[in-house]
């Protein structure tokens, strides 16, 4: 068993949990776009008890768009650290950039690819496509 230490842009809020993930799911929404700043997001599913918020969980913000789950923020720096709800659903979801340990996962599934942008290009890495989310 390994600990992965996670943390927000500026250090405050900083997390633990063990074993790293087996496969990793990039979210192509428009939630996660806009969240990102970029195209998407990287995740990994853990029950919302795997995870250990070791300091800063008073900076601990959330935020749930209209139709979305809820997305956990650093009230300080803005970072996204989790969503899918944490921490009051079955499974959440862990920012991949939050962790500082290299996660060696590979994409396991491309979520929401009904919102891939012009701009965009999905990569030919085997993994499965949903043009919504798997469930």
């Amino acid at each position: 068993m390994s600990t992965l230490h996670g943390s927000c842009l500026c250090g405050s809020v900083k997390f633990e949990l063990e074993n790293p993930p087996e496969t990793l799911r990039f979210c192509h929404c428009t939630s996660c776009k806009k969240l990102s700043g970029g195209a998407g997001t990287v995740n990994f599913g853990v029950p919302p008890s795997a995870i250990r918020i070791v300091a800063g969980e008073e900076l601990l913000q959330q935020f749930t768009p209209p139709g979305g789950s809820t997305k956990t923020f650093c009230r300080s720096c803005g970072a996204n650290l989790f969503g899918g709800g944490w921490p009051t659903t079955e499974r959440a979801s862990v920012r991949v950039t939050t962790i500082e340990e290299p996660v060696e996962a590979a994409i396991g599934a491309h979520l929401f690819v009904r919102s891939v942008a012009p701009w965009e290009s999905l990569p030919e890495d085997g993994a499965q496509r949903f043009e919504t989310s798997s469930s």
